[in-house]
């Protein structure tokens, strides 16, 4: 089969891969219908987390169909149209039992804190992603579901990690009816974190970015004030004098380990790999909220060390929630939101690319080209 490959930093390419097997009763192989690249994809394309094997495929957004199912599968068919979620998780087990799907037990070597996710890195078990033709999925009657008929494609893949992520930030949030709600990051997670904000309540919704077209799109698609932090001298003053010399009520960090914002952090976060990422957008985040107000991280960070401005989270006493989304949880209620129109996931999609084109697709989300903000791969299995 043709799977994305990656090769080191900078470097993937398409390459014949061996086609994935059945290798545990309750597995499943799907044939992939559409995947998308994922913000934190570039994390592991720019060499940022650990232990990301040349020769592994990404992918952890994918939707397709059941090409084959092992003896054990109840719940699929061949045949079926499936929405696989991101995280990998056998429904069992203490942290399953409890809904906390992204942090199980039994999928991954690593898992004193993360679960397993398709094509995300040895750190998160190792498993091949979407980013080709083929995939294997593991606890095939636990984590995949049938797409509803309503469902259109695009917004079925965009349910399986951005927009459930973005929603699960906005949950995280804890936000209150009136709240003032600021989200710092204008991709998709950013994006859906904001309009989902206003689904929850929220009384004013400020996107913070850098990138004119993305805060654009924040704008149309989110309904939310924008700042360009590049314009102001501090950021974090300027949210202060925005919100009444105050801060904002709840913050969402939707940016993560690459931030830009403060050089000396991106080198050594980003760049030298001396953190587990660049640290900007969390510590502006929690200088930017008021005292008492809550901090919701959906950002991807590394495992080790990361400057982090806790001893002033103390003293203001915030409340920070993070996790990976536990994907599944929010289906129900996304669903809802779709259904009724509240929500149309795949206007914020802006590149449809072939599988063989996916190196160029890779550049140029990273590099921020022709307006990328959520680029889909189109496998070309027949």
């Amino acid at each position: 089969m043709r799977a994305m490959v990656y090769r080191g930093p900078y470097k993937v390419r398409v390459e014949e891969k061996e086609m994935p097997r059945i290798e545990h009763p309750n597995d499943a192989i799907v044939r992939v219908t559409l995947a998308a690249i994922c913000g934190s994809d570039l994390h592991l394309y720019h060499g940022l987390m650990p232990d990301t094997r040349v020769g592994h495929t990404f992918g952890h957004e994918f939707i397709g169909v059941v090409e084959q199912v092992g003896p054990s599968v109840q719940n699929l068919k061949v045949g079926d149209r499936v929405m696989v979620p991101f995280n990998i998780y056998c429904g069992s087990c203490f942290f399953c039992a409890r809904g906390l799907f992204s942090n199980c037990h039994n999928v991954n070597p690593n898992a004193t804190a993360v679960g397993g996710i398709y094509g995300y890195s040895h750190t998160t078990g190792g498993y091949d992603g979407g980013q080709s033709e083929f995939v294997r999925v593991p606890f095939a009657d636990v984590g995949p579901a049938l797409i509803p008929e309503w469902l259109e494609d695009e917004d079925a893949l965009l349910c399986t990690d951005a927009l459930a992520t973005g929603y699960f930030g906005a949950q995280l949030a804890d936000i209150a009816e009136g709240d003032t709600v600021a989200v710092f990051g204008a991709g998709p997670v950013g994006l859906y974190a904001a309009r989902s904000a206003w689904l929850m309540g929220a009384g004013r919704v400020i996107v913070i970015d850098h990138l004119d077209y993305r805060l654009e799109k924040a704008r149309t698609f989110a309904h939310a004030e924008t700042i360009n932090f590049a314009e102001h001298d501090d950021i974090v003053v300027e949210m202060k004098r925005t919100t009444g010399w105050i801060g904002a009520d709840r913050v969402v960090d939707a940016v993560g380990a690459e931030a830009d914002g403060n050089l000396t952090q991106h080198v050594t976060g980003a760049k030298l790999k001396l953190q587990g990422g660049s640290p900007v957008a969390l510590n502006w985040a929690i200088d930017a909220v008021r005292k008492g107000g809550t901090v919701s991280v959906m950002g991807a960070y590394g495992p080790i060390f990361s400057a982090v401005k806790f001893g002033d989270a103390v003293n203001k006493g915030l409340t920070l929630r993070m996790n990976q989304c536990p994907v599944k949880r929010q289906w129900p209620r996304l669903f809802e939101h779709i259904r009724n129109g509240y929500i149309k996931p795949n206007e914020i999609v802006t590149h449809r690319i072939p599988l063989e084109h996916i190196a160029e697709g890779y550049h140029m989300f990273s590099a921020k080209l022709d307006g990328c903000i959520k680029p889909v791969i189109v496998p070309s299995a027949a």
